[in-house]
């Protein structure tokens, strides 16, 4: 079986694959500062409870845009599972992948597992919306090439930045209010941000099928998609798993 780790800013996201299908999957919170004896703790919890047998779990396949955490994984991972093989996507595989890679020194290796998961089930002319810690927007052309990457704050960023940098107004549960015109502080901050976020959303969508030429196919990722993708034009389909089915499709390449 494949494990394979998405290490984010703000969750660290898990499963294992048995060349079929997705048996299990986590979503634990990420702290930097954690060894790796602290992370073999919560693996291993999560795996009895999960009834995953370590020794069945052959293939180890990570992407990390937290570079403090690649060695303590690397360790926890090298002890928890001695007999696996661990490939961590950088940029000296990305030579062997179908999709070429812009600026592979520069562009996040969860980016590029989006995009690959985005190529092989839609092909060309494809946008993946990551609604994470950023807000990214990561565009695949005509040749089977990343043309360009946008970023913005993401929605709990943006909420996070506004209740500490302000006296009065405090934090909120991110949800669709009932009324663009908000009433009370809550839905007038829900208002703002999820309104918001969501014309910037389709203004992005819309300027990129400008820029090209050409019509996209649009799929959101990440914990807020579900969030936003109802209210926006364009979004084609929530893809809750992308980022480690890109992952998987990495893996059969290296």
């Amino acid at each position: 079986m494949l494990l394979a780790i998405d290490i984010g800013n703000t969750n660290i996201v898990f499963g294992i694959h048995n060349d079929k299908e997705w048996v299990n999957d986590w979503r634990i919170q990420t702290d930097h500062l954690k060894t790796a004896d602290e992370y073999e703790v919560i693996f291993r919890s999560l795996l009895t409870a999960g009834k995953i047998c370590r020794t069945d779990i052959s293939r180890i396949i990570v992407s990390s845009v937290v570079p403090s955490l690649v060695h303590p994984f690397r360790e926890m991972l090298s002890g928890l599972f001695d007999n696996a093989v661990i490939n961590q996507v950088n940029p000296d595989i990305y030579d062997k992948l179908p999709v070429k890679v812009l600026n592979p020194f520069e562009i996040g290796s969860d980016l590029v597992a989006n995009a690959m998961a985005a190529y092989q089930k839609y092909g060309n002319y494809t946008m993946v919306i990551d609604f994470g810690t950023a807000l990214t927007f990561t565009t695949i052309g005509g040749k089977s090439e990343i043309l360009g990457v946008a970023i913005a704050p993401g929605l709990r960023t943006a909420v996070g930045a506004l209740a500490g940098k302000t006296a009065q107004l405090p934090q909120i549960h991110i949800a669709a209010p009932p009324s663009v015109l908000g009433e009370n502080t809550i839905h007038a901050i829900q208002s703002g941000i999820i309104f918001g976020y969501t014309g910037l959303v389709d203004s992005m969508i819309e300027r990129t099928e400008q820029e090209i030429g050409e019509s996209i196919t649009v799929l959101a990722t990440g914990g807020l998609s579900a969030v936003i993708a109802p209210l926006t034009k364009k979004i084609k389909a929530c893809e809750p798993m992308l980022t480690l089915e890109g992952l998987l499709q990495i893996n059969t390449f290296i």
